[in-house]
């Protein structure tokens, strides 16, 4: 269960443009439900890196330990990452990618995301 709210709720939302490289904080918690039934959630404190790839394109890369609460069982700490570029494809349209992953007692999970991006 824990593999799939993690990969069901992991977000990192990406923009292209200019970026200035350096270190960052990011504590991002990604909750899930099955209707009404709240099923637990997960708590990123990550610190991380980004950084531009030319004029149009940016890079990250993130990791750190991942407070995992899944609703009725003993809440657990594990180690989580993740990875990603985006491209700006025109001026109003970007492209992304992220991979991620998180250790369990018994198996890491990973994920992944890709997504194009249009502002109006």
């Amino acid at each position: 269960m824990i593999k799939s709210v993690f990969a069901a709720t992991a977000a990192l939302s990406m923009s292209a443009g200019a970026a200035v490289a350096g270190p960052y904080v990011n504590v991002e918690t990604n909750a899930g439900w099955t209707g009404s039934d709240y099923n637990g959630a997960t708590t990123d404190l990550h610190v991380g890196y980004e950084g531009p790839l030319g004029e149009n394109a940016a890079w990250y890369v993130q990791g750190g330990p991942a407070i995992v609460a899944v609703d009725g069982a003993d809440t657990e700490t594990e180690f989580s990452g993740k990875a990603g570029a985006s491209v700006g494809l025109s001026d109003a349209l970007s492209a992304y990618g992220e991979v991620s992953f998180l250790t369990g007692d018994d198996d890491t999970g990973f994920g992944g995301k890709l997504g194009v991006k249009y502002a109006f």
